[in-house]
């Protein structure tokens, strides 16, 4: 390594480490429950409440989890805040766990369970980032907003589940719903949930409620949509299920987009389903815009939520947001006509 990658290398830590303790949240282990909001003044900054949406804090946060078996970090996918909170949590229930005799084991939405093997591979040093990035294919936004976790898991042995269902999969059953199943072949099978249509109880209503359709008055093409997240859902929660049957003195920290766990549902609600007895803890956001209608929301049952700024608006033209909408779709199809 040359000095000047060595000083660079110094340098991202320096900035990486700041990060890690410049950020919105109460001091102490709990603040007070008449604590005002803390102000978010930049993208990385949060707020962390109590189920009852008052402030508190990183190591209040944490202490309350030492006894979870899986704790669901819900995100809003690309945003700052999120993902400095995740590799926060992350560090600290490891720092816990460690002091317990308790492992820890990262589990992540963002890859599937078909790229298992080259990020063991990666995790392991036998293939560099650019491979990762490139034949697993990771996420665009890998290197902002999952490397430090990935980085932070390597270094420190604790193993990745590629929890998650193949995209190709999860998209052609969005368009041919229960039918593409038998078109599997058995090793492609083994990529998705034993039951990747198993209900989840109020799940559907949130989803055609969110999509613009009920349960029962849902499109033939809704419904395939729902049998699509079902899929991803049941999928997650089938790897982190084996994951802590494998290990379990260990707690399993699930990254997934706050849809996938909110209320208890999604992925949350497959893992009940398949072992009752686990103690989940759910982590949620809530965006600044809209914290007054959560507090109003008497349905609301996470274990903690965190408040967090709004990301920019996607589009304000009319017109540029129906082309790139055209554009999204027009990939969609050309990518559906690998379906069989």
């Amino acid at each position: 390594m040359s000095l000047r990658i060595a000083a660079a290398s110094r340098v991202a830590l320096m900035i990486g480490l700041s990060l890690l303790t410049a950020c919105a949240v109460a001091t102490g282990r709990n603040a007070p429950a008449d604590a005002p909001l803390a102000a978010l003044p930049t993208a990385y900054d949060y707020q962390l409440l109590t189920p009852d949406h008052h402030p508190t804090s990183l190591p209040g946060v944490v202490a309350a989890l030492q006894g979870s078996d899986v704790v669901f970090i819900g995100e809003y996918h690309g945003n700052h805040a999120s993902h400095l909170l995740e590799m926060q949590l992350l560090t600290a229930l490891h720092r816990q766990a460690a002091s317990r005799d308790r492992g820890v084991i990262l589990s992540m939405e963002m890859f599937n369970r078909d790229q298992q093997a080259i990020v063991d591979d990666y995790r392991n040093g036998k293939i560099g980032e650019r491979y990762l990035i490139k034949e697993a294919p990771a996420w665009h936004n890998y290197t902002g907003s999952y490397r430090p976790l990935v980085e932070y898991a390597k270094a420190q042995a604790m193993p990745i589940i590629a929890a998650n269902a193949p995209g190709d999969i999860v998209r052609c059953i969005g368009r041919q719903g229960e039918d593409y199943i038998p078109k599997l072949t058995a090793d492609e099978k083994t990529h998705i949930a034993t039951q990747p249509f198993a209900e989840v109880p109020g799940y559907a209503d949130k989803f055609f409620g969110v999509m613009g359709g009920s349960d029962h008055q849902a499109d033939k093409r809704l419904r395939q949509s729902y049998l699509a997240q079902l899929t991803r859902d049941n999928t997650m929660a089938e790897s982190i299920a084996r994951a802590h049957a494998q290990s379990p003195q260990s707690v399993v920290v699930h990254l997934n987009g706050s849809f996938h766990s909110e209320g208890h549902l999604g992925t949350v609600g497959a893992l009940k389903r398949l072992n009752p007895d686990l103690k989940i803890s759910v982590i949620t956001p809530i965006r600044a815009d809209d914290f007054a209608d959560a507090q109003a929301d008497k349905r609301r049952t996470d274990e903690f939520y965190y408040l967090v700024n709004a990301q920019p608006a996607e589009f304000v033209d009319d017109d540029y947001k129906r082309k790139m909408r055209g554009e999204m779709f027009s990939r969609a199809r050309e990518k559906a006509k690998g379906c069989r």
